[in-house]
């Protein structure tokens, strides 16, 4: 069960105690439309749509309070994927998001929320519009979540039109806070290359000095790739070969394997998400490379529903990501036992980037003393290090997180697999 994909409510929502069995994702960083969206393609997609006067709409947003000046209250848009291939990580950020509230009286800085959840879909000919919807006809103060990198670059223009905050909780892509930055938009996740980065600079420290690289061709994987490169050639590794297959269309990995087992590599770097990750895993463990040529990933291989797919091919996959269910922190610790207790379900990293952006935003809105765009982004512009994160330490960097990354093993606890905590890496930028 998902929610209503127009659903609004004040806190707490009725179904906040569901228990919900996600599908398979096929993807989990966008398409292969994620790419640099200018303010021409931004504006075709918007025309194509049907959605008109985003510009002078936007301006007369920015000019007025959409909470009408009540100082008790903020509405926040939460856009998730309610329906298609993303709609699993879209539950994990709405129950992040919500376990947040729970556990702080349903306030973000003192202020009374009430949340209005629309659809972003799977990319930005249905995010748009939704976020369209929410600023213009909802006329939300904030904005929180969205999955997919084309979704977030597709709105750029819009929100800085607006001059509304919008807290990324998912989508990588570098161009975010970085070449397209927008003043409006801050993500409290990662970016593609600062995950492989991790594993690229753990790899040449440890003296693996000749890797296989693979990826999806799309943006998420071309910037996986670099960002491990960049890392690994720098602390004196070589890439042996690198192949790209194409995304969502690829079955059959074996031709690739093939090239990896000829290849003279000592490990195997990766980048797949959703449903391509749990056949390349399988398929690299039929093949019998996982007993020569070990396995390295950007932790989204083995992240969430995917990794009880993956089954025995999994065990001994070692990745790098910024959090772990397994996380000895008393912060996450509370967490864990707030999130199985409320969803009988494991927390991943989805829902730790949700639960982290309500709490730089409350934070935001308590020393701002308002909910316009410009005073909440001047307020996340000071918040420091969070230091009670499940996630541990972290603060922002260019409107992205600096943040500790962990080196993970899969390794079967209580009879489930998990992700074990080999090693703390150690901080890392966004620009990796």
């Amino acid at each position: 069960m998902v929610p209503d994909r127009a659903a609004m409510w004040h806190w707490p929502p009725p179904t906040a105690g569901h228990t919900f069995r996600p599908p398979i994702l096929l993807d989990t960083f966008g398409s292969q439309a994620m790419t640099g969206i200018n303010r021409r393609t931004f504006l075709g997609i918007t025309a194509g749509l049907g959605v008109a006067g985003l510009t002078g709409c936007g301006s007369s947003l920015g000019a007025t309070a959409a909470s009408g000046g009540d100082s008790n209250t903020v509405k926040v848009g939460l856009v998730i994927p309610q329906a298609g291939v993303y709609t699993p990580l879209g539950v994990d950020i709405q129950r992040g998001w919500d376990l947040w509230l729970r556990q702080h009286d349903g306030r973000l800085g003192g202020r009374r929320v009430t949340t209005v959840v629309a659809d972003e879909g799977e990319g930005p000919q249905t995010g748009v519009p939704a976020v369209q919807k929410l600023l213009q006809n909802d006329r939300v103060d904030v904005l929180v979540g969205i999955v997919s990198s084309a979704t977030a670059l597709g709105v750029r223009d819009l929100v800085t039109s607006a001059r509304r905050l919008l807290v990324i909780a998912n989508a990588g892509a570098g161009a975010i806070t970085g070449a397209n930055r927008s003043p409006y938009i801050w993500r409290t996740s990662f970016t593609n290359a600062q995950v492989a980065a991790a594993m690229g600079r753990h790899l040449a420290a440890r003296g693996v000095r000749r890797v296989y690289a693979i990826a999806p061709d799309y943006v998420a994987g071309t910037e996986a790739i670099k960002g491990f490169s960049d890392a690994y050639r720098a602390g004196g590794g070589t890439i042996v070969g690198q192949s790209q297959p194409p995304f969502g269309k690829t079955q059959d990995y074996q031709p690739f394997l093939s090239r990896i087992q000829s290849s003279g590599a000592q490990g195997t770097f990766c980048f797949f998400g959703g449903a391509e990750s749990v056949a390349f895993v399988k398929q690299y463990a039929q093949f019998g490379l996982s007993r020569t040529i070990p396995l390295y990933a950007s932790g989204f291989l083995v992240e969430g529903g995917v990794l009880t797919a993956q089954g025995a091919a999994a065990d001994g996959v070692l990745s790098t990501l910024h959090y772990t269910s397994e996380l000895d922190n008393p912060a996450n610790t509370a967490f864990g036992q707030a999130f199985r207790a409320a969803y009988d379900a494991a927390p991943t990293v989805y829902a730790v980037q949700a639960w982290d952006a309500a709490e730089v935003l409350s934070r935001a809105v308590a020393q701002a003393g308002a909910v316009d765009g410009d005073s909440l982004a001047g307020a996340l512009g000071s918040v420091g290090v969070i230091t009670d994160s499940p996630r541990g330490p972290w603060s922002f960097v260019e409107q992205s997180p600096r943040q500790n990354f962990y080196l993970r093993r899969v390794q079967t606890r209580a009879g489930a697999p998990v992700n074990g905590v080999v090693e703390d890496l150690g901080p890392l930028d966004p620009r990796a």
